[in-house]
């Protein structure tokens, strides 16, 4: 009989997947999700595009394409970033990938050795955190505070773990957490890096979802020394199905990051590639993201007032300035699985923290809730029924 490997045969499925199975139940409230709004797809835009494409030119957006990625897109993303937050420089590339977690594949791909270390935020998106075990290495989690990782856990991280690679942080409203990290600590963090020959790997799909407070400049429009992996997408702001985002990687490392891209799937759909291409051409996108701003704006202060009517007292967070999620802490003598699984049978799904932490089996008191997915009405009965079922704990 076959075996596993040993890299795959103690990882367990992501807790959020297997929750979702349970959402497509009728009259499941999802709030386990991790989708944008529906309401923020431009469908119409979308379909008005492809339909253009493969109008004027089907083959081209039916054959195979480089690796590095369609060049009008590559180009397109390129000025976007610098024009909107600075980022990249004359020594960086644009490699648009399949998704986002894409970047992580090929960035531990091509950085780290077997039983090699990542440092990463604890608590953090359980998808990164699966993909670094599946290539082998280790996870030293670092704490993070409201203001995002904590510096001095990293520094001891870092001295205690001299095989480290890279460090993963997802520094606006960060997944789980909600944490946006502050300007001084993103200053430190890169300093460090520096200082220790490590490489920054900013994952920053949500940046773009900021509802209130002042932007605050990335990781890598501070990278002078060619130290940081910048990984974007467009799933959260155009559509997650599309599965079409980039990565700004330094030009030393962009070769073999466009051979492990290689190696994983050949080249991003470039059907997929040139709808995102022409939306940019066609459409102002900057505005589209103005508007759909004020779709999370909206949702994110209703889940708050309603955690705030039904669930005070029981449950504390701190509130995000964007993003998808909320960070919730139950009572310490609270059952946090029990609670799980109790909403789960009132049909109120929410995922469990554990899923987020490096060692799942530690107690936490900790669950996710997304506010982007469900409607407004699933939010009110949604966060009702939590507050209903905290009364079994007194």
């Amino acid at each position: 009989m076959y075996e596993l490997s040993q890299k795959f045969k103690n990882l367990k499925p992501s807790a959020v997947r297997e929750i979702l199975k349970a959402t497509g139940a009728p009259g499941m409230i999802a709030f386990a999700g991790g989708s944008p709004a529906v309401e923020a797809f431009p469908c119409d835009e979308v379909k008005k595009v492809t339909a253009e494409i493969l109008d004027d030119d089907p083959v081209s957006a039916l054959v195979y394409g480089v690796s590095e990625g369609y060049e009008p897109l590559r180009n397109t993303v390129k000025n976007w970033l610098k024009k909107r937050e600075n980022i990249g420089t004359d020594n960086d590339s644009v490699i648009i990938t399949s998704g986002g977690t894409q970047v992580m594949d090929i960035t531990t791909r091509i950085l780290t050795s077997q039983g090699d270390t990542v440092i990463c935020e604890e608590p953090s998106f359980i998808g990164s955190l699966n993909c670094f075990r599946s290539h082998g290495c280790r996870l030293a989690g670092v704490p993070i505070d409201d203001d995002g990782m904590n510096v001095a856990a990293l520094e001891n991280a870092v001295k205690s773990n001299p095989n480290a690679k890279f460090i993963y942080t997802i520094p606006n409203f960060q997944n789980p957490g909600g944490t946006t990290l502050s300007l001084e600590k993103r200053k430190q963090i890169y300093n460090i890096a520096l200082k220790n020959n490590l490489v920054i790997l900013e994952d920053d799909p949500y940046g773009n979802l900021r509802v209130s407070g002042e932007k605050i400049p990335s990781i890598k429009s501070m990278d002078k020394n060619g130290i940081v992996i910048y990984a974007g997408s467009f799933s959260k702001i155009l559509a997650p199905g599309i599965r079409v985002a980039y990565a700004v990687v330094p030009d030393k490392t962009a070769p073999s990051f466009t051979i492990g891209k290689q190696v994983s799937d050949v080249h991003t759909g470039l059907l997929n590639q040139m709808i995102v291409s022409k939306w940019f051409d066609e459409y102002d996108v900057d505005m589209h993201i103005k508007k759909i701003r004020k779709i999370y704006s909206h949702k994110l202060n209703l889940m708050c007032e309603c955690l705030d009517k039904y669930c005070s007292g029981f449950i504390t967070y701190v509130r995000p300035k964007g993003g998808l999620f909320i960070w919730a802490k139950l009572p310490d003598n609270v059952d946090m699985l029990d609670y799980v699984s109790r909403l789960l049978k009132r049909n109120v799904a929410v995922v469990p923290g554990t899923a987020f932490m490096i060692d799942d089996e530690k107690p936490c008191s900790y669950i996710r809730v997304n506010f982007s997915t469900p409607s407004d009405e699933d939010i009110v009965s949604g966060v009702k029924i939590m507050g209903e079922t905290a009364k079994i704990y007194g």
